[in-house]
């Protein structure tokens, strides 16, 4: 072969094989959500040490706590809240629809049966002692009081309220988060479109208001999993499955904070492949639950002796 076509042949490798390798570089960033993290990391440089005191700050928070749910391997858990007057955790399960209750460390207390629900994927407590369950597939929620002792609860004897979006299928509501200030349940829907919606709820003999889109700014993930509100501070938690993160929003709708779910950070081995609903304590404790039955625990680290 003639030196000047082998000399041609390696120019063009020497261009083809940097194309190559950022192609390779690009594709796996988006497969790793990098480009989301890079836009929420930027948006972390404007927080101010005071602002940092006054929310969550989730780059402080580290797993403390991985384990499963014994006994909820095929029924996929979805959905979570803290309830502070019984001191315990819900989740409700989409496979084989029930309201699960258990303890911070992840012992099952019951499991309440849920007759004529077809996909509940989130459950939030209210602070009159009401837990509210979204069926995705019905495109509705239900309130209720759960009494002591109780192993069933049939759909048709439960308030329930219309959602709409009648053609949002699997894409429909999955988040759920008690606003207590200005007593209203939030709801986010998954994608297509993607957004956080409010449901004026006032008293159990109340009639509640009219769904309506929050605005806000860019939420900077790909879908919206789970819902929760800091009872302190007031900022929301938004938990997302396909981006694998979980952002703090401000009071204004602005992303704050983040932390990745992907193995290797925050304390995590494995990573959180599918997670599914989050809810935080008074403490500052944040709770994660994904499929099948995975139970997730993270705190503040504590801050250094002086």
């Amino acid at each position: 072969m003639p030196i000047a076509t082998r000399t041609a042949r390696w120019r063009l490798l020497g261009y083809a094989l940097p194309l190559f390798v950022l192609a390779m570089v690009l594709v796996a960033g988006r497969l790793l959500h990098w480009d989301d993290q890079l836009r929420l990391y930027w948006d972390e440089r404007s927080v101010s040490p005071e602002q940092r005191a006054a929310g969550i700050w989730l780059p402080d928070y580290e797993l403390v706590l991985e384990t499963a749910l014994a006994g909820l391997e095929k029924d996929e858990t979805s959905g979570l809240t803290w309830n502070p007057l019984t001191g315990t955790l819900f989740t409700v399960t989409g496979r084989n629809p029930q309201l699960v209750e258990f303890t911070p460390s992840g012992v099952i207390l019951r499991r309440i049966v849920l007759n004529g629900f077809a996909d509940p994927e989130a459950v939030e407590a209210l602070d009159d002692g009401r837990l509210a369950i979204v069926d995705e597939r019905r495109r509705l929620v239900a309130v209720f009081r759960l009494e002591p002792g109780v192993e069933n609860l049939e759909l048709d004897d439960l308030a329930t309220y219309d959602l709409g979006f009648a053609d949002a299928g699997n894409k429909g509501f999955e988040g759920l988060a008690w606003d207590p200030l200005a007593q209203r349940l939030l709801l986010a829907k998954e994608r297509d479109p993607l957004g956080l919606f409010a449901l004026p709820f006032p008293g159990e003999d109340g009639a509640v208001g009219a769904l309506e889109a929050l605005p806000s700014q860019p939420l900077l993930v790909r879908d919206l999993s789970s819902l929760a509100i800091d009872p302190r501070s007031g900022h929301m938690l938004l938990l997302s499955d396909e981006s694998r993160l979980l952002v703090e929003l401000d009071l204004q709708g602005k992303p704050r904070s983040f932390i990745s779910l992907f193995g290797g950070l925050n304390g995590l081995v494995q990573g959180i492949d599918q997670a599914e609903g989050v809810a935080m304590d008074a403490q500052g404790n944040i709770y994660v639950v994904g499929e099948p039955n995975r139970f997730y625990v993270f705190s503040r680290r504590p801050k250094p002796a002086r």
